[in-house]
């Protein structure tokens, strides 16, 4: 049983991109705000309260291992810190943070996101569909990605605005007794997800393997290595 936690904003078709070739039963979490799920409260956007409503859909289910996307694996980290032993094995992709806030530039991508959505009352969504489109690497098809992405976040700019300043853990030694075997995958030119917190995160793991991607969207661009290294890693 696997559970897999998509990242902010990820629409029902990259949701469960994780989730392909995986064998066994899987079950993809839909958070607050997204797909058909209801708005999220006030005040949700904080780490340990995800990281809560992640381990209680996987204790539900009776998950052994997880894969977390961005937010997504940032409250699977939480959850290894909270309970070492809780997961067999853990799959973390383009982690955005561990022990501290983002970054300048993060943050900075993360204002011009929430400034667009801000501005779609009155624009229709045009500037956020710009943002969004310069996220796509040159030369790939995305078909209605941009459009579809555009639909989602206009439902999160209280997440946009809140989580740049918040971190999945407040000391990244807390992973120092974690069991599971920890699969940890970066990219090298993603602004939110910098290669350098997807090494601190493999580094804070007693039992973890990185591989960092040449991209700065390799959920588009390198979707068939994803596969590959997932498959290995569920072996």
């Amino acid at each position: 049983m696997t559970l897999v936690v998509p990242g902010l904003g990820a629409t029902e078709g990259e949701a469960r991109i994780p989730a392909s070739g995986l064998p066994g039963t899987r079950v993809v979490v839909t958070l607050p705000g997204h797909g058909s799920a209801q708005d999220a409260p006030e005040g949700y956007w904080d780490y340990g309260t995800i990281a809560a409503d992640v381990r209680a859909v996987a204790d539900e289910v009776g998950a052994t291992r997880a894969v977390g996307v961005s937010l997504g694996a940032g409250a699977l980290t939480r959850i290894a810190a909270e309970d070492p032993d809780r997961f067999e094995r853990l799959a973390l992709l383009l982690p955005a943070a561990l022990d501290r806030p983002r970054g300048a530039t993060a943050t900075a991508a993360y204002a011009r996101l929430a400034e667009a959505v801000d501005r779609a009352g009155t624009d229709g969504g045009r500037r956020l569909r710009e943002v969004l489109a310069a996220e796509v690497p040159d030369g790939v098809s995305v078909g209605d990605h941009v459009e579809r992405r555009a639909e989602a976040l206009l439902r999160l700019g209280a997440a946009l605005r809140e989580l740049p300043d918040r971190a999945p853990l407040a000391d990244a030694a807390a992973l120092a007794e974690v069991g599971a075997e920890v699969l940890v995958v970066g990219a090298t030119e993603d602004p939110l997800h910098p290669a350098e917190v997807a090494e601190a995160v493999a580094g804070a793991f007693p039992r973890a393997g990185l591989e960092l991607l040449p991209s700065m969207a390799p959920m588009l661009t390198h979707r068939a290595r994803m596969r590959a290294l997932l498959t290995g890693w569920a072996e």
